[in-house]
């Protein structure tokens, strides 16, 4: 099933300089989505359409079937959450409790539910000793998990993520990783940018391609190891697709490699480090 359709997609700043052009994508349900480009290849202003940040300018966007528009933004925004990159842009109450709340309170849901999904987002992000903290007194990795603990309490259908990973030690970044997955294997779609290449052959499901406000291809993960396009996107081909190319077998994290690399004998092993 599609979770999200775009087409026809235009965006101009503005100063009319063109952000996006003519941008015609599908997202599939419950997978892991990565959109990668270079800085300023659309994947921000991309994402920000995805639940109404940016208006539609020019041609359409559906998230399972409801268009982005001005007169359904409500009903949108319950299904898709977006994480911005700064989490201090999302983080504005006096406490962590009620900046968690303030989505559900919105819903006009009664209050015994609210205090209910705000206790269980805490509980999600093992984050109920910060909850009478204020956010600004926060680190950058517990100022993301509140965020989330926001978006997942309103339980929205798609999470939308702009760079979500930046700025965390790898300790953390395994561990929202692990959170993410546990999200989707729960139903969630997620859709997420990055410039880091091997994170998204290592993680995501499927890719998106971007250059210049444009899609390149879309497709499954091995997309990223086709080097013309990867050329054209000006991005490296994963390092994992690099070392293994010509392997019938292509692992996709270090782990994956380890093993092939043990499995298949010493002789194979000797020529990956020439």
């Amino acid at each position: 099933m599609i979770a999200i359709a775009i087409k026809n997609l235009s965006y101009h700043y503005p100063d009319r300089t063109p952000a996006l052009l003519d941008i015609n994508l599908q997202v599939k349900r419950g997978l892991k989505t990565a959109i990668l480009g270079m800085n300023g290849s659309g994947k921000t202003t991309l994402l920000y359409h995805l639940n109404g940040v940016i208006p539609v300018e020019s041609g359409e966007v559906q998230v399972f079937g409801t268009p982005v528009v001005k007169e359904r933004i409500t009903e949108v925004r319950r299904m898709v959450g977006l994480l911005f990159d700064n989490p201090d842009n999302q983080l504005f109450s006096t406490t962590l409790r009620n900046d968690i709340a303030f989505g559900p309170r919105n819903l006009r849901l009664e209050p015994a539910l609210v205090h209910r999904k705000v206790e269980e987002a805490m509980q999600l992000l093992s984050i109920e000793d910060l909850a009478d903290r204020p956010p600004y007194c926060l680190s950058l990795g517990q100022k993301k998990r509140a965020a989330i603990a926001g978006l997942i309490s309103m339980e929205p259908q798609v999470l939308v993520f702009d760079e979500p990973f930046s700025g965390l030690d790898p300790a953390l970044g395994r561990q929202f990783r692990e959170l993410l997955d546990e999200l989707v294997s729960g139903g969630c779609t997620l859709v997420y940018s990055t410039h880091d290449v091997d994170l998204a052959y290592a993680w995501a499901d499927e890719v998106v391609l971007m250059h210049s406000g444009r899609v390149l291809k879309s497709g499954p993960v091995d997309l990223l190891c086709d080097e013309k396009t990867m050329m054209r996107a000006n991005l490296p081909v994963p390092l994992l697709g690099r070392l293994f190319q010509g392997w019938n077998e292509k692992p996709r994290t270090l782990e994956e490699a380890l093993n092939l690399m043990g499995s298949t004998g010493l002789a194979k092993g000797k020529r990956l480090q020439a």
